[in-house]
């Protein structure tokens, strides 16, 4: 059980979390939620005792293992596989501890066995797989791969050294689509308690059970996924927001009794009565959705179809071909989606698009008007540290005056002290705003976007859908982000083996594709075809079904119940300490139930559909 109690800490005077408190059962995987900038990376620093609390307490089980993602895996001649084997540090001392005593080495076997060390290699193994590393490259060494790659290294590494408390920030930022959604089932098995902190609405949904919300300074516990979180939030806001329309129209009351008596004498202790009471009628704070820093993409003009094809293509570096015979066509209505695993060749496809690479063969044709926008990560790091927002504009629109340049800031999030700031002390958050400003501000026909919601808070991603929703130009989407994808994606492109042909299924077949290991049933000889089942046979098996999912409805209700009542920081009292072990005991019973009720439902499942496709 992790216990925040009553917790404050400030940065140079500024209160960034104060008198905050939550309670997070053991074994529970919690998503930690808010705006960028409230405080949910220097919360992870306080539990890890980097930071000193001013007020409150922190508290874990004793000899509790907290484990998270280094800044960066050194770049040294250690294989991938060894550097993830050693974070076992346990195991790496017990392998190489040299003892002539017979009970010591007796010792020493039985724990290696405990800890099921000799499947270890075959365990970190998978997790590289699992995140994008095949067989020859877990054998190379990390100063082969670049700053991000490494950043996957370290993201193994601690996955494997299963720590006690495990600590994720935005862990989904340096993965790609695949990765993400490896991840996300990984941790949705994970066996102790995850703290996550993430704006992928995907993983907060399916990996997750509980919700950490940091707030103006406080900590709230919701023991649901997201998507219930945030509707319990919006009631919750509701409400908020007409207490205080019925306190700003008690204020507007009273405040109109002072403006006129006021200077009256016989009046005057009324009008200094009444501005008293204004003083103490306390609006609540609440984030007002409606004011969210929207996202203004400039509308280009239309063109004749298509805007760019493609007959027989081919792409790559020098000498050496990426992608061959691509045959394509994109109009100015199309929203695309590209898939495929990392180094497939999606970024290739991308700059072929966007114009920054000529084709090797074949031929590429664009409109004669086009204009074309391109938004990838590496930009980021290529803005000027030391020029403004206001500069990089004014560099792009020299002759606009400086109230339009910083119109066009304003239209993407940037206000008007960020204006002025450096691009160096720019957020990632930031940054990315002012980048899609500059890959925009030409009203592109085409938009090419590659990551662009990493940095972004959840409110933004929202923000970032409705601007390309309403946008009147092409999208070509890559993107970690499955929530992204689903909202404004209605075409799929799959690249993979060097050629992009049409996913003609959903999303959601694509990730049962890439969880299934990628490799679709295969039926390399025919089969006499079974007989068709009875009518009789399959309502048996369509009752049979709706008989598991009733069970599994049950299940998952009573575990909503259990799960509400370990967060429930009354039953952490010491006079409690029986009733708390009772409770565990009975949802680890209950998590075991779940289990077995889905295998049981997955099964009849899987029956019928044999049975209707027979």
């Amino acid at each position: 059980m992790l216990r925040i109690e009553d917790i404050s800490y400030s940065v140079e005077g500024r209160p960034l979390i104060e008198n905050a408190s939550a309670v997070i059962p053991t074994g529970h995987k919690v998503g930690v939620v808010g705006r960028n900038g409230t405080g949910k990376t220097t919360l992870f620093r306080l539990i890890r005792g980097e930071l000193t609390l001013e007020t409150g307490r922190i508290d874990l089980p004793k000899g509790a293992r907290i484990g998270g993602v280094s800044q960066e895996v050194p770049g040294s001649e250690t294989s991938l596989l060894d550097t993830v084997l050693e974070a076992d540090t346990e195991r790496l001392a017990l392998m190489e501890e040299d003892s002539d005593d017979p009970a010591r080495i007796a010792e020493i076997q039985t724990r290696l066995a405990d800890i099921d060390a000799w499947s270890a290699e075959a365990r970190a193994s998978a997790i590289l797989k699992g995140l994008g590393f095949t067989d020859a490259e877990q054998r190379m060494p990390c100063s082969a791969f670049s700053g991000g790659w490494r950043m996957r290294v370290a993201l193994a590494a601690v996955l494997f050294s299963a720590p006690d408390l495990l600590l994720l920030d935005e862990p989904t930022n340096y993965l790609d689509l695949e990765g993400a959604l490896w991840l996300e089932s990984y941790l949705a098995k994970y066996p102790h308690t995850v703290l996550v902190v993430s704006h992928d609405r995907g993983l907060l949904n399916r990996a997750v059970g509980g919700i950490l919300h940091l707030e103006d300074r406080k900590l709230t516990y919701y023991a649901t996924p997201y998507d219930q979180f945030a509707q319990q939030r919006a009631a919750r806001l509701a409400v908020a927001e007409a207490q205080n329309r019925k306190a700003q129209e008690r204020v507007a009351h009273l405040q109109s009794f002072v403006d006129r008596f006021r200077y009256k004498a016989s009046k005057a202790k009324q009008a200094q009565s009444r501005l008293k009471m204004i003083e103490r009628i306390n609006l609540i704070s609440t984030p007002q959705e409606a004011a969210l820093r929207a996202f203004s993409f400039p509308e280009p003009e239309e063109l004749s179809p298509p805007i760019i094809t493609t007959d027989g293509a081919a792409v790559g570096y020098g000498d050496t071909t990426v992608l061959d015979r691509l045959t394509l066509r994109i109009d100015q209505d199309d929203r695309i989606a590209l898939l495929g695993r990392n180094g497939e060749g999606k970024s290739t496809l991308s700059k072929l698009l966007a114009g920054k690479l000529d084709p090797q063969k074949g031929k590429f044709t664009a409109h004669n008007k086009l204009r074309v926008g391109y938004f990838a990560q590496h930009q980021l790091d290529e803005l000027r540290p030391e020029e403004t927002p206001l500069d990089h504009v004014r560099r792009l629109r020299p002759d606009e005056a400086p109230g339009k340049l910083r119109a066009r800031l304003a239209g993407f999030g940037l206000t008007a002290d960020q204006a002025e700031l450096p691009a160096a002390k720019l957020s990632g958050g930031q940054k990315a705003r002012l980048s899609l400003l500059l890959a925009t501000i030409d009203a592109p026909h085409l938009l090419i976007l590659d990551e662009p919601t990493n940095h972004l808070d959840i409110e933004s991603r929202e923000a970032l859908v409705e601007a390309l929703t309403a946008y009147s130009g092409a999208v070509v989407l890559v993107s970690h982000d499955m929530h992204l994808l689903s909202l404004v994606a209605d075409r799929l492109w799959l690249v993979k083996d060097g050629r992009v042909t049409p996913f003609e299924d959903d999303l959601d077949a694509y990730r049962k594709l890439l969880l299934s290991g990628d490799k679709p049933a295969k039926a390399d000889k025919p089969k006499p075809k079974a007989p068709r089942p009875s009518r009789d046979k399959i309502l048996e098996l369509r009752s049979e079904v709706r008989k598991c999912e009733a069970r599994v409805a049950k299940i998952e209700e009573m575990r909503e119940k259990l799960a509400a009542k370990l967060a429930d920081p009354a039953l952490y009292e010491e006079a409690k300490a029986g009733e708390l072990e009772t409770w565990n005991r009975k949802y680890a019973e209950v998590m075991q139930g779940l289990d077995r009720a889905e295998t049981l439902w997955l099964a009849a499942q899987e029956k019928l559909d044999v049975a209707e496709a027979g």
